[in-house]
């Protein structure tokens, strides 16, 4: 019996440690990334390629996504409300819930699947190719080259992306309430418009630019810091996946506590 919780004690000790440890890799490594944005040069080719891969090429999956969100949201929610004949509130609750949580919360984890993953490839391969050490020969600072142009434009391309998903969600929510439940458009508009504040749109745009910044810096992190070869590669993008959604569930959270806890 004192075996076995020596032998949980120690095993608790050393992955508690290497959490702490882990966190403050990341610390450093995300404080270098972030003075590295304020020196010169500035890579811009390198930073309009990422905005066109972060954005452009997302456009499709967070758009479809944010679709059919907002219908299922605007039938689950009139499925709710009849019980209580209150199906009034639908219009309501699908411009809310998408502008506040679903948009950015959705589009945040299509995001981190598709461009989140791609980063760490990428990254990790350089990696463990030494093509990151070339650069660090050729007196290339690999941080400004490969980190701060994917942070600078995740940070500003999610919020672009969010507030799409957030017009495209809400005509999801409108197809479904005017063309299957028989809802009067001119009336459903008309709650969308009353009950819908500028301010429920913009923090959910600060909450997507958190977002951005959390998906680049958990996939250049996991990739620069990847090593093992392919297989090492492999696991880097993993991480950086399963990270950044927990990162992004967790810090939403927060941020509904702050914004909108009344």
């Amino acid at each position: 019996m004192i075996t076995f919780l020596n032998r949980t004690l120690r095993n608790t000790g050393f992955y508690f440690f290497h959490f702490l440890g882990s966190v403050g890799r990341l610390m450093v490594f995300a404080v270098h990334s972030l003075f590295s944005a304020f020196s010169l040069p500035f890579y811009g080719r390198q930073f309009l390629k990422q905005l066109v891969d972060i954005g452009y090429n997302s456009l499709p999956v967070v758009g479809l996504t944010a679709l059919f969100t907002g219908m299922v949201l605007a039938l689950q929610s009139y499925t709710g409300f009849s019980r209580f004949s209150a199906e009034g509130a639908v219009a309501t609750v699908v411009v809310l819930s998408v502008t506040r949580e679903l948009a950015p919360v959705i589009a945040g984890l299509m995001v981190a699947g598709r461009v989140g993953a791609a980063m760490a490839a990428e990254i990790g391969t350089m990696r463990v190719t030494e093509q990151i050490d070339a650069l660090t020969t050729l007196s290339t600072n690999p941080l400004q080259y490969l980190v701060v142009p994917r942070l600078i434009a995740a940070l500003i391309m999610l919020p672009a992306l969010v507030f799409v998903a957030d017009i495209i969600g809400i005509f999801g929510g409108y197809i479904v309430s005017i063309y299957k439940l028989g809802f009067n458009a001119s009336n459903y508009l008309h709650q969308t418009v009353q009950y819908l504040e500028i301010r429920d749109v913009v923090l959910g745009l600060v909450k997507a630019g958190a977002f951005g910044f959390l998906i680049a810096l958990m996939g250049c992190y996991h990739g620069y810091t990847s090593k093992g070869g392919a297989q090492g590669v492999g696991a880097a993008t993993t991480r950086a996946v399963v990270s950044a959604s927990i990162l992004i569930l967790i810090t939403n959270y927060l941020l509904t506590v702050l914004f909108f806890d009344q």
